[in-house]
């Protein structure tokens, strides 16, 4: 979790379009400082695009609504951070032409992102902007590597139940883009990660496993949280009935035997908020619950 004073308002403006990728104008006030009249956040995203460090493209079909991205300037500047060491943007990030074709995924990504960001705000957790990090790599060998779309921490208020648990997320956002089936596989290399123990160079062989390599990073392996988008009620249902099927793997239930796997629609999250029993666990989808509660089989 991020704990780094990041100082002025403009360089939290900065770094989190830099970590986010890109957000609308509506999307950087609420980050930032909703408790102050949008005109300001304008004021600074402008100020911002003028000393080059973000920059922003229009939608038309959209109202003409503004959407910013970091510069290659912008981005620069940034990974020098402290609170952003080690999370270099591609070059996607400041590509204005790929902003545009990526943008209906990554603004869906940035608002599941802010849906918990602003619901730790009213229940009291801590869960900051730049603790939520998108693309996050992870090897597999061989070339591979399990990428999601955003790693979550989010730590859980004194008072609440196991008060001040530090809890840990993959983000899975779906636009239903793809068939059922791709979605699903994505458990399967869940799994695979999730067993991936490479043998260090040099190291001779001996009868100790080597340790997973997810244990480098986290102290317990992230849960697996599923958004699903861009289709109606009867869609949804087919694609939390895939992912329930492939959860029946012998190597995903392995995985799920320790790791809560869940999934929600987009619009239960958005309405409700994250924190509320709208989420179906992949073992058992016909149940409803809360993403941070203990394994639900």
């Amino acid at each position: 979790m991020t704990d780094v004073n990041v100082g002025s308002g403009d360089r939290l403006a900065v770094a989190v379009l830099v970590q986010y990728r890109m957000a609308t104008t509506e999307q950087m006030h609420r980050i930032l400082s909703p408790d102050v009249r949008i005109e300001q956040t304008r004021r600074r995203l402008t100020k911002l695009r003028g000393e080059g460090l973000i920059d922003r493209i229009t939608l038309p079909q959209a109202g003409r609504m503004r959407v910013w991205h970091p510069t290659q300037y912008g981005a620069q500047v940034a990974v020098g951070w402290p609170e952003l060491r080690g999370r270099r943007p591609p070059r996607a990030a400041y590509d204005q032409t790929a902003v545009r074709l990526g943008v209906a995924h990554g603004l869906t990504v940035t608002q599941t992102g802010l849906a918990f960001v602003e619901d730790a705000r009213r229940r009291g957790d801590l869960c900051q902007p730049l603790d939520w990090i998108p693309e996050v790599h992870h090897p597999l060998g061989g070339g591979e590597a399990v990428i999601p779309d955003a790693l979550l921490y989010y730590r859980r208020g004194d008072d609440a139940p196991a008060g001040g648990a530090m809890l840990r997320a993959f983000i899975e956002v779906d636009r239903a883009t793809m068939g059922p089936e791709r979605l699903a596989a994505k458990l399967a290399a869940y799994a695979r990660l999730h067993a991936y123990a490479p043998t260090p160079v040099g190291r001779r062989a001996t009868f100790e496993p080597a340790q997973e390599e997810w244990r480098r990073r986290y102290p317990l392996f992230p849960r697996l949280l599923f958004v699903l988008d861009g289709t109606g009620p009867t869609g949804i249902t087919t694609r939390i009935n895939a992912l329930h099927t492939a959860s029946k793997d012998p190597a995903v239930l392995d995985l799920l035997r320790t790791v809560p796997a869940l999934a929600v629609s987009m619009t239960d999250l958005t309405r409700h908020g994250p924190s509320e029993p709208v989420w179906h666990p992949i073992t058992n989808p016909d149940q409803h619950v809360r993403w941070t509660g203990a394994l639900h089989t």
